[in-house]
């Protein structure tokens, strides 16, 4: 099983709060203050795979990502060779993003015989990478002082992406079978994960 998303993630915070980055015991000095974008500063669009053998290299997604782009810069390049490296009864999950179930898409992947998962509609969100992603974030949010343009956060974001343990990742996607009994258990309602 090879589990993709894609994430955004955001320069500045958009909670409203202001935030300030200064050495313990220092005031409000001229030199203790950084100065910070306003409206978030932008954000960067990655998106990855995972399975417990290896991972995706991370992908950085400029601009609207439509079906054929998926197709020639996700699928071709990146879920065919990984599926390959995987084995013969690989599977791709993804969600149902509008460039995931593009008529495009839905062609090229009869036509390179990727085996899918269905994923329902409105279903709860179980995919573990999305845990990845949290951890990830926590990550780069511990870095001082934070990231002080879009090029550095999507640098720290590739650094935090290689630098994810095996071990990690395989507990994330073999929790998977619990992950479903405790969904079911709660009738799809919000469970510990």
């Amino acid at each position: 099983m090879l589990f993709t998303d894609a994430s955004r993630f955001w320069l500045e915070p958009a909670d409203g709060r202001i935030r300030v980055w200064r050495r313990r015991g220092a005031r409000f000095r001229e030199g203790a203050v950084l100065e910070r974008q306003r409206f978030g500063g932008g954000s960067v669009m990655v998106w990855g795979g995972i399975s417990p053998r290896l991972r995706t290299p991370l992908y950085h997604v400029v601009g609207n990502l439509t079906g054929v782009r998926y197709q020639n810069e996700i699928l071709q390049p990146l879920v065919v060779p990984a599926l390959q490296a995987i084995g013969p009864r690989a599977i791709l999950q993804d969600d149902n993003a509008p460039s995931h179930r593009s008529a495009a898409v839905n062609t090229f992947i009869q036509q390179a015989r990727v085996n899918g998962m269905l994923w329902p509609a409105n279903s709860p969100d179980l995919n573990p990478i999305e845990h990845m992603w949290d951890e990830r974030c926590r990550r780069v949010q511990q870095h001082h002082p934070p990231p002080a343009n879009l090029g550095q956060l999507l640098q720290w974001r590739q650094q935090e992406w290689s630098g994810v343990p095996r071990a990690f990742i395989c507990n994330l996607i073999h929790s998977m079978r619990q992950r479903c009994v405790e969904c079911l258990a709660h009738y799809g309602g919000h469970t510990r994960y």
